[in-house]
């Protein structure tokens, strides 16, 4: 994509064009951020899910799909959008 607009238009242009989830470093690499932004990522979603909501009057809103261990099939819930580092209940870091 080009750099057109900030990052967070950009990545409300790109999720409205997508037809399926992306992760935070999908979303991070087909911007051409520099690798490890997914940080950055998921602090301009939690952003831009406010965003969208209060400008399409509570019509349209970003959902998530919840982190998961690929190990054990724990769901993780999570307030905020982020990368859990390991499963609580098997310790695996091994998460999608």
């Amino acid at each position: 994509m080009s750099g057109e607009g900030t990052i967070r238009e950009r990545i409300v242009k790109l999720l409205m064009e997508t037809q399926r989830p992306l992760s935070a470093s999908e979303i991070a690499s087909m911007l051409g951020l520099p690798a490890g932004s997914e940080r950055e990522v998921y602090e301009h979603l939690r952003h831009i899910a406010k965003t969208v909501r209060r400008m399409s009057g509570g019509k349209l809103a970003l959902y998530m799909v919840p982190p998961q261990c690929k190990k054990c099939g724990y769901v993780f819930k999570l307030d905020k959008p982020r990368k859990p580092s390991k499963c609580p209940r098997c310790n695996s870091q091994w998460i999608d």
